[in-house]
């Protein structure tokens, strides 16, 4: 199957970043991304790489509050961070709770509540996964043990209605209603991919983007039409290890990934796909 953006449209920039997986995008467009020892980087318009802190852990997920402060899923401190890239500071946001603290927690994303889910991957192959909630002004609370294969990427579906969920081994898309009450639906398979899934983000035409660490491969997922390879690197270089997928651009028609096997960025585009605008909840809705 040939892809349906060539390789040579993948166009490699923000050279010298320490292998990236997480990205985030502001309301206002500004886009960060987290390194392996800790770093939160901002790439600037004119795609230079600026470090604006380090937690001295592994940044994987980022998201983004309308005020601009990233949180930020640490492996290696088994927390989330709040950020303020302005001040340059950082915060504890969530870390589970004392008698279940945090395992692993990887990739997070807001609903239009400001509801906070942050998938806690357990250990590789230990099946031992969950989601977490973190409500405006409550404590976190678990959400669902019922994705236990390694939670990975996750986003909210175009219409609020669902949570979308990557399980990275074995490979699977799964979706769970959020339900009037806030409290999470039945597990749903979508699609079984033979590969390692790691991000996806959602566009206005339905369809999804799947980065996957392993192969280097981004997949177009449609519930009429199934997966269709978007984009392939079988050298690995364009794409290398692509864990995530952002939409990016005033119109969100730039598709943007991180190679957390090399030290880039990637961007492209199709014709077919632009993004469904994030939520970016207040920092009254968030405290502090």
């Amino acid at each position: 199957m040939e892809p349906l953006v060539p390789i040579g449209e993948l166009e490699m920039f923000a050279h010298g970043l320490d292998h990236a997986e997480g990205i985030a995008v502001t309301g206002e467009g500004v886009v960060y991304v987290g390194g392996e020892a800790g770093q939160l980087y901002r790439i600037g318009a004119d795609d230079t790489v600026e470090e604006v802190l380090t937690t001295g852990g592994w940044l994987l997920g980022l998201a983004a509050d309308g005020a601009g402060r990233i949180y930020a899923c640490d492996a290696v401190k088994r927390c989330v961070w709040r950020i303020d890239p302005a001040a340059k500071s950082m915060e504890v946001f969530c870390e589970g709770t004392a008698e279940r603290p945090m395992l692993s927690p990887n990739w997070g994303c807001f609903d239009a509540a400001g509801n906070y889910y942050v998938s806690d991957s357990g250990e590789w192959k230990g099946a031992n996964g969950l989601i977490w909630i973190v409500r405006p002004g409550s404590a976190p609370e678990v959400w669902t043990e019922d994705s236990r294969d390694f939670p990975n990427g996750m986003a909210i579906s175009a219409d609020g209605s669902d949570l979308l969920v990557l399980e990275s081994t074995p490979g699977a898309l799964v979706a769970f209603t959020i339900a009037a009450d806030g409290s999470a639906g039945a597990r749903r398979v979508l699609a079984k991919l033979d590969a390692v899934p790691d991000g996806v983000a959602v566009a206005t035409d339905g369809s999804l983007v799947i980065a996957c660490y392993r192969p280097d491969v981004i997949y177009r997922w449609r519930e009429d039409v199934g997966l269709e390879i978007l984009a392939l690197d079988p050298e690995g270089v364009a794409i290398a290890a692509p864990t995530n997928v952002a939409f990016t651009g005033p119109g969100l028609d730039t598709m943007m990934v991180p190679n957390i096997g090399r030290w880039h960025l990637t961007r492209f585009s199709h014709p077919e796909l632009t993004g469904v605008p994030l939520h970016y909840p207040t920092a009254g809705q968030l405290g502090g």
